[in-house]
């Protein structure tokens, strides 16, 4: 019975996890091309360019 509560408990957990990873990940991205601003990459040039 308490692998049944314990399952969606964990993935819950590894869910959060993930995203706060991977907003860690397009932080360190966004550094190259412009900066970060209210969680929003602001680009310092235009996509063609």
């Amino acid at each position: 019975m308490f692998g049944l509560i314990r399952l969606p408990i964990l993935l819950m957990i590894a869910f959060i996890v993930g995203v706060f990873f991977e907003r860690s990940n397009q932080r360190e991205a966004c550094e190259t091309r412009g900066f970060w601003q209210d969680g929003i990459c602001m680009t310092v040039e235009g996509p063609n360019e």
